[in-house]
C-alpha cells in the first residue's frame, strides 16, 4: 500500500506541476521527458462535452492547447444538420489539423426507421467511423441492419446505476453478443466503477467488442457528484492503460470532464499531465 501511495504522490506532483505550466499565458501542456520513452499505444482524445459552454472555435483552441488532434464530438459542436452543412463543419476540423474519432453521445430511443437512418445519415456525412449511443433494448434488433447497411460502428456508452438499459459494459455485452461485430461498447471508466465493475476488467472482458473509452475520475465510486481531476480520485488509470494494451485497443482515450463546465480548462490540464505522467511511468510518451 505504501509504493502505491508514494507512485500516486509522485503522479499528482507531476500533474500539478504540468498544470501551473499550463495555465501560464500562451503555454502548452508540459510533457514529460521525451528521452527513452516509446510511442504510446495510448491515444488521448477530448470528448467535446467537456467544452459544452463553449463554441466550436474554442473547443479547437482547448484542443491544441491540450496537444490532442483527437476529438470526439457532441451535437452542440457538431449540430444535426443538413448533410451539406454537416460535412462542411467536420471538414472545418479536419482542415484544422484534427482527426474526428466518434460523435456523441446519440440517444436512439425510437423503434423507427426514419429516426435512426436520419442519425446514420448524419454520421456519414461527417464522415465519422463511430456513433457514441445511448439506445433501448428494444431498439438494437433495428439499428442491427443500419449497421450493416452503413459500415458505421455504434458503441453503446454504459451510464452507471441510474441507466435502466445499460449500467455496465458487461450489460452491453450481453445484450449485443449475437448481433452484429460493428456494435459493442463505449466504455465509460466512472460510471463502470459506480456500476460495480472494475473498468480494467471491463476492458478484458470486452476485448474487440470495444470501440471507444470515456474517462472521468471520482473520489467516491457510489457517488456520480464526486468527480475530480483525473489523478486526484480512486480508479486506477495504470491498469486501465494496461488492460487496454493488453487488448491491442486500437480507438482514443477521451477525458469526459463533466465538471466544472464554466472553467474546466485547468482540471482538464491536470487531467492530461496526469495520464501522460502515468504512461511515461510505464515507458511511453502519451
Amino acid at each position: 500500500m505504501k509504493n502505491t501511495l508514494s507512485r500516486r504522490s509522485l503522479l499528482r506532483t507531476s500533474a500539478a506541476l504540468s498544470a501551473s505550466a499550463m495555465l501560464s499565458p500562451l503555454s502548452a501542456v508540459a510533457e514529460p521527458p521525451v528521452s527513452g520513452l516509446k510511442p504510446s499505444p495510448i491515444r488521448l482524445g477530448i470528448a467535446s462535452y467537456t467544452f459544452r459552454k463553449f463554441d466550436s472555435a474554442k473547443l479547437m483552441e482547448f484542443a491544441k492547447q491540450l496537444k490532442t488532434p483527437y476529438l470526439n464530438l457532441k451535437d452542440m459542436h457538431l449540430p444535426m444538420v443538413p448533410a451539406d452543412k454537416v460535412k462542411a463543419e467536420a471538414d472545418a476540423y479536419r482542415a484544422a489539423g484534427f482527426t474526428l474519432v466518434a460523435m456523441g453521445t446519440v440517444t436512439f430511443n425510437k423503434d423507427e426507421d426514419d429516426d435512426i437512418r436520419s442519425k446514420f445519415e448524419y454520421a456519414k456525412a461527417a464522415g465519422i467511423p463511430v456513433i457514441v449511443s445511448a439506445p433501448t433494448h428494444e431498439v438494437l434488433p433495428r439499428l442491427n441492419k443500419f449497421v450493416k447497411e452503413y459500415d458505421i460502428k455504434l458503441a453503446i456508452h454504459n451510464h452507471g446505476t441510474e441507466d435502466k438499459n445499460f449500467p455496465s459494459p458487461l450489460d452491453v455485452l450481453k445484450a449485443v453478443d449475437k448481433l452484429d461485430p460493428r456494435i459493442g461498447c463505449c466504455i465509460d471508466a466512472g460510471h463502470c466503477l459506480r456500476a460495480g465493475v472494475l473498468p480494467e476488467e471491463a476492458i478484458l472482458k470486452v476485448g474487440p467488442r470495444l470501440f471507444d473509452m470515456h474517462v472521468k475520475d471520482l473520489a467516491d465510486a457510489s457517488s456520480r457528484d464526486s468527480q475530480v481531476a483525473v489523478g486526484e480520485g480512486i480508479l486506477n488509470f495504470p491498469g486501465i492503460f494496461k488492460s487496454l494494451i493488453a487488448i491491442k485497443y486500437p480507438g482514443t482515450v477521451d477525458l469526459e470532464y463533466e465538471i466544472k463546465a464554466d472553467d474546466p480548462m485547468p482540471g482538464v490540464v491536470e487531467s492530461f499531465a496526469y495520464m501522460r505522467g502515468v504512461l511515461a511511468g510505464m515507458g511511453y510518451k502519451g
